[in-house]
């Protein structure tokens, strides 16, 4: 599952059956449409889903912010290099801090 957060009580919600979000869903095209220049990637396995939906959001011109403490995986160093490779070229590593900003709204 992927949402896409519009309004409160208000996500669009597509199923997915890979590791990535967009393809065949209408997330790439809803964003778009909305005016959404930026995302903020999330799930479960670091070094999975939330690595395989930054790179697709990044290569689609997307900004993408990637929280590392809310994410694990099953093993630290897969973890860690997931991180590293998206601070390398796909992502912006964010802290506890983005949560905390997007909770003040």
């Amino acid at each position: 599952m992927a949402a896409l957060h519009r309004k409160p009580g208000k996500d669009m919600v597509v199923e997915k059956n890979t590791y990535g979000a967009f393809r065949k869903s209408g997330l790439e095209e809803k964003p778009v449409e909305m005016g959404i220049k930026e995302v903020i990637v999330t799930g479960v396995m670091t070094n999975l889903c939330w690595e395989t939906n930054a790179r697709e959001a990044s290569v689609r011109g997307f900004r993408v912010f990637f929280s590392t403490d809310v994410t694990t995986t099953s093993d630290e160093e897969l973890h860690d290099a997931t991180l590293q490779t998206m601070a390398y070229g796909f992502a912006y590593i964010a802290y506890a801090q983005l949560m905390a900003a997007l909770h003040r709204k």
